[in-house]
């Protein structure tokens, strides 16, 4: 007997596979096949597939199916430049929607604890931590039209932002950056911190422009 995946976790398992490579670029989408995954009908699949169409994260060719789209380094550094405003933006929201203390945990953990993680080169642990700040920051923003458009391009960098982490120096160097902006959210200065999140997102960028052979 077949034991299917929910039926619900056809989209979100969809676009994790997608954002984390393990459904590369360029990877036929078989509609058969996820229904039988999943247990659901092609309509469904095909329903799925129009999600991931509007988002960017696949293409449907004709004659060939669903595959999962490519970016070319034009679009990537498109999609930086249209990133660093929106993160910026979505940092002001939050610090002049939340309290100041609210920040607190955050400063204390990318303090000494994410120093020795990144010592020791728990990159898993570095980067959930970051999601965990990226969470926050986007409820505290309070902005569902932002949240939406930062989580489509959060699905389509997710695997290069992975990859220019690891590269050398640039965790300890994104800590740091990480840190400025969390201080200057705990003193409830959303200018600052909206202009430092804004230069973190492009020193990320100027990283992946530096090492652009190794990370596309």
């Amino acid at each position: 007997m077949i034991k299917h995946r929910p039926a619900s976790a056809l989209l979100p398992e969809l676009r994790e596979r997608i954002a984390r490579h393990a459904l590369p670029p360029g990877t036929k989408l078989p509609e058969n096949d996820l229904a039988r995954e999943f247990g659901v009908s092609r309509a469904k699949v095909r329903d799925a597939f129009g999600v991931l169409e509007q988002c960017g994260l696949i293409q449907r060719i004709p004659n060939r199916g669903a595959v999962v789209a490519r970016l070319d380094l034009s679009q990537v550094f498109e999609i930086y430049a249209v990133r660093e405003m929106l993160e910026g933006l979505c940092v002001r929201l939050a610090v002049e929607r939340a309290k100041a203390q609210s920040w607190q945990d955050l400063v204390q953990l990318f303090g000494r604890p994410m120093e020795t993680i990144v010592k020791r080169g728990e990159f898993e642990e570095y980067i959930a931590n970051l999601d965990r700040l990226r969470t926050r920051t986007l409820e505290a923003a309070g902005n569902s039209v932002l949240a939406e458009m930062l989580d489509s391009i959060n699905d389509k960098t997710r695997e290069i932002q992975r990859r220019i982490i690891i590269l050398p120096g640039r965790a300890a160097e994104g800590l740091q950056q990480h840190r400025a902006v969390l201080a200057a959210m705990r003193k409830g200065d959303a200018a600052k911190a909206e202009d430092l999140r804004r230069a973190n997102i492009r020193s990320s960028r100027e990283y992946l422009e530096r090492f652009k052979n190794f990370v596309l």
